[in-house]
């Protein structure tokens, strides 16, 4: 889902819609050809590169022409109803592509999967195979069933599996920023959630394989990696649960518990030049042990995203979010006071929640007002089958009143969002260039390190530079720069 940007104004519609990617070309020489579409978060996304490099150990290239393909996967979310929408309106679409090649075999893969199960094949009957996020490595056996007209399912949650031994395939690759999981499941309940119910129990990846991954991407040129989780600050490995999972020299074996500070300072220290970013933390966990971790490194980005889904406490309590507002705020303080004002914050809202008054949503709005977020993901409620809020509450906000309030959110934001982009006018920056900026390849964009977009002329750097900027001008969404140095010494 994406934030706020590039855009002035955005709908109650546009917030609710759901972020997607899609395959780009890759001719290797393999007989077959896979598309994917990928649906909603960043570890959707990550999962996807899993899955190609999956595919192609079984004789598949990526395309980015769903026509030419031979194998379709949507790769699925189902964190609110309109993701889920606009999977099966895609599907639909698909029709015309199956009809005109009826071995294509398609197939829905992830959280959408994981929660319709069989249904899928039923309800949508184009549809060949549905797999859950646990399942990936079962893919070319399931797609083989079906090119000899067997329909599959797979949704077996493991406790066990992390795709360790898997080097994905950067699959819409800029060459400079690339995602590394280091983790999976959740075993937080929050009440309108469906990921620990979609993506299983809580798991952390060993630190071996995480900075192998690291240290190899580093050496293709990559310059920054975010570590992926559905809550980081609570991954915890511990060298007695998984022997076997030490891919290491014997003289850098890992003998003590790692949390998630300790993964963060060895990441860190791969280089300088790398940049690291997190995602996500949860307010019950983030600890001052990372805040002071993330100050000590200059590498590691000073931006959190730290969702708080309300600003009021009983309504944190119905969403069993296991903190109130207070503890939300005594950590954002925390923040303020080891990271400094200018560290980038932003967060998760949901409006409209089950039995949410008008004072309570206003003090949403008085919370935001309070913390100053850079940006914010923000949502009206909506129910998802299964989950303990559908079990135990009625959504008895009628649509119209989540739209207004979401509206209300969402201009709060904006006009807290220039706020914090103003402060940045005149200040001396570095950013990381990653490619040409939406609008013009007469301009780059790049992000500094609090994770705003930074805007300068194509002509003075290129991809994959550092660059030291001078902010000259600043809109609610975007930050323009002035060059000042390229490729300056980090040591």
């Amino acid at each position: 889902m994406d934030l706020i940007k590039d855009i002035d104004i955005i709908s109650a519609e546009e917030a609710q819609a759901c972020d997607f990617k899609t395959t780009a070309d890759e001719n290797t020489g393999k007989t077959k050809k896979l598309y994917i579409e990928s649906y909603g978060c960043q570890m959707n996304f990550s999962d996807s590169e899993i899955v190609a490099s999956i595919m192609k150990e079984n004789g598949f290239d990526t395309t980015s022409d769903f026509e030419q393909a031979d194998v379709i996967f949507l790769n699925t979310c189902s964190i609110r109803e309109k993701a889920e929408l606009t999977v099966r309106k895609r599907l639909s679409q698909f029709q015309k592509a199956k009809k005109n090649k009826p071995e294509l075999t398609i197939g829905v893969l992830g959280c959408m999967a994981e929660r319709l199960k069989e249904n899928l094949l039923t309800e949508e009957k184009i549809v060949d195979i549905v797999v859950g996020p646990d399942a990936y490595r079962d893919l070319p056996n399931l797609v083989s069933a079906a090119e000899d007209g067997e329909k599959g399912v797979n949704t077996f949650l493991s406790r066990e599996e992390t795709y360790a031994d898997i080097a994905p395939v950067r699959l819409n690759s800029n060459g400079v920023t690339a995602f590394i999981s280091i983790m999976r499941g959740c075993d937080n309940m929050c009440s309108f959630c469906v990921v620990p119910f979609t993506r299983g129990r809580e798991r952390s990846r060993d630190p071996y394989s995480i900075l192998a991954e690291a240290k190899d991407l580093f050496e293709k040129g990559y310059k920054e990696v975010t570590l992926l989780g559905q809550n980081v600050d609570s991954y915890k490995w511990s060298p007695e649960e998984n022997n076997k999972a030490r891919l290491n020299k014997k003289e850098d074996e890992v003998t003590q518990v790692v949390n998630f500070a300790n993964l963060l300072e060895m990441v860190a220290q791969i280089s300088p030049y790398l940049r690291v970013r997190f995602s996500t933390s949860h307010p019950k966990d983030i600890t001052d042990e990372v805040l002071h971790t993330i100050k000590k490194y200059d590498n590691i980005c000073n931006y959190i995203h730290l969702p708080v889904q309300s600003g009021n406490s009983r309504v944190l309590d119905l969403m069993n979010r296991t903190y109130d507002r207070e503890w939300y705020l005594n950590r954002v303080r925390a923040i303020r006071e080891i990271l400094g004002e200018e560290c980038g914050i932003s967060s998760d809202m949901i409006t409209g929640f089950c039995t949410e008054t008008e004072e309570e949503h206003q003090d949403t709005l008085s919370l935001m007002d309070i913390v100053k977020y850079d940006f914010s993901y923000m949502f009206y409620y909506s129910e998802r089958p299964g989950t303990l809020a559908a079990k135990k509450y009625e959504d008895d906000i009628p649509l119209e009143i989540k739209k207004r309030r979401l509206a209300e959110i969402i201009s709060k934001q904006a006009e807290l969002s220039f706020g914090r982009n103003r402060l940045d006018l005149h200040q001396e920056q570095l950013i990381l260039v990653e490619g040409f900026a939406k609008k013009s390849n007469q301009q780059l964009k790049g992000r500094n390190t609090a994770n705003k977009v930074v805007i300068i002329p194509a002509d003075q750097a290129k991809k994959g530079d550092y660059v030291r900027v001078r902010i000259s001008e600043v809109s609610q969404a975007t930050l323009f720069g002035e060059v000042l140095e390229v490729n300056p010494v980090l040591i």
